[in-house]
């Protein structure tokens, strides 16, 4: 996976034009995005904490949908434009199907402690990439829900907010590099 600098994914100008609200500053897109984020958040944790399976197509594309329905017209459909980041389109469907089967298999049969588990399904998914944006944040919603869907506490991601530039995010995006090349602790101390 190759990460911009940044780590940030550029939005198309058709995906950009699908804005919902009319926003004139990156700041505001990003406070906007968080209140959409928290009202997800309150989904997630709440009454479907126990009865989704995270493992699913639907799940990830209705967790999206509800983290970005307010802002994108696009939350919760697949990606239609190639990034810098993430498998090519007309990937994206069998490698999430590929992940989502393996995650199961993880989850049946112990092949990871839990935090493990969590966080290489949260790699591979930041690596399918297969939203127009909004993809890091989703991938550690669903990590989160995992954990806590089996009793444990939401992992910690530096304790700063991981979308704008600065030292935090230098070193989300460093463990995501470490991860790409095998070596999964970084990501797994970072996130804990």
């Amino acid at each position: 996976m190759v990460i911009p600098a940044d780590g940030n994914t550029p939005i198309a100008a058709g995906e950009l034009d699908a804005l919902i609200p009319n926003l004139s500053s990156q700041e505001e897109l990003n406070e906007w995005e968080m209140q959409n984020i928290l009202k997800a958040e309150e989904w997630c944790f709440g009454r479907v904490l126990k009865t989704e399976n995270p493992f699913t197509d639907q799940f990830i594309r209705k967790l999206h949908q509800k983290m970005f329905a307010d802002t994108w017209k696009w939350a919760g459909t697949y990606r239609k434009t190639e990034k810098t980041l993430g498998v090519p389109v007309h990937q994206i469907r069998e490698t999430l199907k590929t992940l989502l089967d393996d995650a199961q298999y993880w989850s049946n049969n112990g092949t990871f402690e839990l935090d493990e588990l969590a966080i290489r399904f949260h790699h591979r998914l930041v690596f399918v990439h297969p939203f127009p944006n909004g993809n890091g944040r989703h991938a550690r919603l669903m990590a989160d829900f995992i954990v806590v869907r089996n009793g444990r506490q939401r992992f910690a991601w530096g304790r700063k907010n991981l979308t704008s530039a600065g030292q935090i995010r230098a070193q989300y995006i460093d463990a995501l590099k470490q991860a790409d090349g095998g070596n999964i602790t970084p990501l797994l101390k970072f996130a804990r």
